[in-house]
């Protein structure tokens, strides 16, 4: 008679909420779920589980395997880390009207802010405005990180590294921002630019 050892369980997630006001994995798969517009029936299909126990798991009625969890997360997909990460558990608006943009220089230079919080944010992205004469001063700008920018209309000196450029309707940048830079609207029209920086300087 031969011993056979016992099979090792799997290590299983408890479905019970958490103190601190997290989602538990039941509600958060329901709410990722929903985020990617996808039926039970069909989430099941795509993690090769039946569609009882992709039920079970969002009803926090089963305690599910960490195997379990990654064959639905194969599903959508994303990763262990992303679920049970923060991208999911507090949602921030995703659309701006034009008055919701965060003014956040005014006067002759307009820097209009996509969000109004970049804390935890990687990205900042500006609807600017130089107005005529309009300058960002005689010292050179430097700071980490990298910017980028399409002039939507009017024409911008842009100074950067020594190097400089007039640049008009339809021309674009992108540098290190670790080099000095400057801009300079030397017309008698405004000048405005969407840019991109990473990350958010101010």
């Amino acid at each position: 008679m031969t011993n056979k050892k016992p099979a090792k369980a799997e290590t299983t997630i408890p479905p019970v909420e958490t103190n601190d006001g997290t989602l538990s994995v039941g509600k958060r798969l329901r709410h990722i779920r929903d985020m990617y517009g996808l039926s039970q029936r069909e989430l099941a299909r795509r993690s090769g589980l039946t569609n009882g126990t992709i039920s079970l798991i969002e009803q926090d009625l089963v305690s599910p395997s960490i195997s379990s969890i990654k064959r639905v997360l194969d599903g959508f997909p994303i990763s262990l880390s992303d679920f049970f990460g923060s991208i999911f558990e507090t949602e921030q608006p995703a659309f701006f009207k034009s008055n919701q943009l965060t003014e956040i220089a005014g006067g002759p230079i307009s820097f209009r802010q996509v969000g109004d919080n970049l804390k935890q944010r990687s990205l900042q992205v500006l609807h600017e405005r130089y107005e005529p004469g309009s300058d960002t001063g005689k010292a050179m700008i430097s700071h980490p990180g990298e910017e980028s920018g399409i002039i939507i209309s009017g024409q911008i000196e842009l100074t950067v590294g020594g190097h400089v450029e007039t640049l008009g309707e339809g021309e674009a940048y992108y540098f290190n921002s670790r080099l000095p830079h400057r801009f300079r609207n030397t017309t008698s029209k405004n000048c405005v630019i969407v840019s991109a920086c990473t990350p958010p300087t101010f």
